[in-house]
């Protein structure tokens, strides 16, 4: 009788050694962690002493003197909402309100439609691109003075280029910065002309992005360059144009420099801006009280712009 045999053993398997886990980020020596944290928090904390010492100080203290009767060497006093009354009855401050408003929404027009037609150029070149791209960005390169300046000397009435061009094509004259109806426009070109580079290459680099199937698909429907422009450059750049439009709107309710270096706020008040306006009253009429006041004013409504800024930008990363 034969007896069951047994199973076959299976055969030894090698036994793999356990690897040690490799040391991560937590299993660090507790000194190296702190050492690397405290580095980069030096670093942080570098910054933002910056801001708070260049930035957010003067920000509170300004929003403090405007309640203050406020002399350099004096105690100020505390006057409530009286800088803001004496302000809002000031002359000037009407005018400086309205050729604000005025000069942004020229800079809008002017600003918003030569950047982009310029792009819309840049785009289609297919030689010397490089060379176009730096003579557009050049009048950024030029500090904001000097272009002034020279603008000034442009747009002298005498014996200045822009009138001797008109005289040479036979075209009446004009007195540019010179004239109360024509002061404001010419300092919209000015700005213009000093800030282009830089939203023209915004441009270019959204226009870039448009995918080459949409444009192939509309030249096969039959569109023509207008309504490809319309039909599917816009709608694929409106959110780069929007956010470009609401940049342009804080720093032109900025502006500072052409009316300081050209025209001086004149002729007849024509060209006083808020920004201008405040310089006067801390430097010429020294009153820093109502200086600080209007600053307040232009704090809150820019503060109004970023906030819509910021709530446009998080959706359109949010979409993303």
């Amino acid at each position: 009788m034969k007896t069951a045999s047994k199973p076959a053993a299976p055969p030894p398997t090698a036994v793999r050694p356990v690897e040690a886990p490799r040391p991560g980020p937590a299993g660090r020596p507790l000194r190296r962690r702190l050492a690397d944290q405290t580095g980069a928090y030096a670093f942080l904390l570098g910054g933002l002493l910056c801001f708070a010492l260049f930035s957010w100080y003067p920000a509170i203290r300004a929003v403090v003197i405007a309640f203050q009767k406020y002399t350099p060497g004096a105690e100020p006093e505390w006057v409530g909402t009286a800088n803001f009354t004496r302000v809002f009855a000031d002359p000037e401050f009407a005018a400086a309100w309205r050729n604000t408003l005025t000069f942004t929404l020229l800079a809008l027009l002017v600003g918003f439609a030569v950047p982009f037609a310029l792009a819309l150029v840049l785009n289609e070149l297919r030689h010397a691109k490089a060379f176009f791209r730096v003579v557009v960005y050049l009048p950024v390169m030029i500090p904001p003075v000097v272009s002034a300046l020279l603008w000034k000397w442009f747009y002298d009435p005498g014996a200045g280029l822009a009138n001797e061009a008109l005289r040479f094509l036979n075209l009446p004259t004009s007195n540019w910065s010179n004239g109360a109806d024509t002061a404001l426009v010419s300092l919209v070109l000015v700005a213009t002309w000093a800030n282009l580079g830089g939203t023209v290459l915004i441009y270019l680099a959204a226009l870039q992005s448009i995918p080459g199937e949409l444009y192939e698909a509309a030249e096969l429907d039959g569109a023509n360059i207008w309504q490809r422009i319309r039909h599917v450059t816009i709608p694929q750049t409106r959110f780069v144009i929007l956010m470009l439009m609401l940049l342009q709107i804080i720093a032109t309710m900025q502006v500072f420099t052409e009316p300081f270096v050209i025209t001086g706020g004149g002729p007849e008040n024509a060209t006083v801006t808020v920004l201008y306006l405040i310089y006067k009253y801390a430097f010429l009429y020294n009153d820093f009280g109502g200086a600080c006041a209007l600053s307040v004013m232009l704090l809150l409504l820019l503060s109004a712009f970023s906030a819509v800024y910021l709530r446009l930008t998080r959706s359109g990363e949010e979409a993303s």
